[in-house]
């Protein structure tokens, strides 16, 4: 039975993460700064999720305590997705995310020192898997052009992502994952309301169908369901598991945007899933 458990939670998690892959085409395919982008992925998302909890009868009380975390992990959100869509707008889906999963192995470094966990050198031989995988996906780091300043943007998007992560996962038991991600986003819609005022807003009608997209099935669903994956697993082992998410947006980016990886990408995401697959056994083992 904790098997078969294990398995459903496993599925649930990849089902989450192909869902947040498509973030990569549509932040590439959305042509409005990313600053209001993100602003009115937050509106939506937030609206989505509202309804849904309103639906479920779901306990909007947050504990006066808890109110500050909630609104720490909002704004580190934010600025990772913010920071996340820059990369993308400078290079393409695969830079993009590739450099974004820089985030497993900075997790596994700053997990035990915030939440004072113990620590686990697995993670590090694992975290070093992806950094293999992501030297061969992004092979010429050349400081003067803009896939250089992609990964720079990418791997702070990892830090911000990072962190909040490992701040919400202790509250993800004494709340409903839903709520949590909610409160979030009216943190992130009020930080970046500003945006409306600053950035050419023109294109916001015709950018509707890719923001709903965007907000519904990338936030609302994937990232709800991936915020419930905190309750099985640590904030390392979701961020290392997670790492398939750049072979999912690959595949992602070439059938909508006809961006092809070339060999070095298969080789890179080839070491990224591998490591992907060990994680997924050993926790299958440890819970089992």
């Amino acid at each position: 039975m904790l098997k078969n458990k294990s398995v459903y939670n496993l599925l649930e998690l990849n089902v989450a993460i192909i869902l947040i892959s498509t973030s990569g085409a549509l932040g590439r395919y959305i042509d409005m700064s990313p600053p209001l982008t993100i602003a009115f992925r937050a509106l939506l998302a937030g609206f989505f999720i509202f309804l849904f909890c309103k639906i479920k009868g779901s306990s909007f009380k947050i504990k006066k305590k808890d109110r500050a975390t909630v609104i720490w992990s909002g704004l580190f959100m934010g600025l990772h997705w913010v920071t996340y869509f820059y990369s993308l707008r400078l290079s393409n889906v695969a830079i993009g995310m590739i450099s974004l999963f820089t985030h497993p192995i900075i997790t596994s470094l700053l997990e035990p020192l915030i939440l004072k966990t113990k620590f686990q050198k697995m993670h590090v031989v694992l975290g070093a898997l992806v950094l293999t995988g992501i030297y061969f996906l992004v092979p010429d780091f050349d400081f003067q052009n803009d896939y250089t300043k992609a990964i720079a943007l990418g791997i702070l998007s990892a830090v911000f992502y990072s962190l909040r992560n490992i701040i919400i996962k202790p509250k993800m038991s004494d709340y409903n994952g839903s709520i949590m991600m909610m409160y979030q986003l009216v943190v992130i819609a009020i930080f970046l309301s500003p945006s409306y005022l600053l950035f050419d807003t023109s294109g916001i009608i015709e950018q509707l169908p890719a923001n709903l997209i965007l907000a519904l099935l990338t936030t609302t669903i994937g990232h709800t369901m991936f915020l419930y994956s905190f309750r099985h697993f640590s904030a390392t082992s979701v961020g290392i598991m997670s790492s398939s998410q750049p072979i999912y947006g690959i595949i992602i980016g070439i059938i909508f945007l006809s961006e092809y990886p070339d060999l070095s990408s298969m080789i890179g995401g080839l070491f990224i899933l591998t490591s992907v697959v060990l994680e997924s056994i050993r926790t299958y083992k440890k819970k089992g």
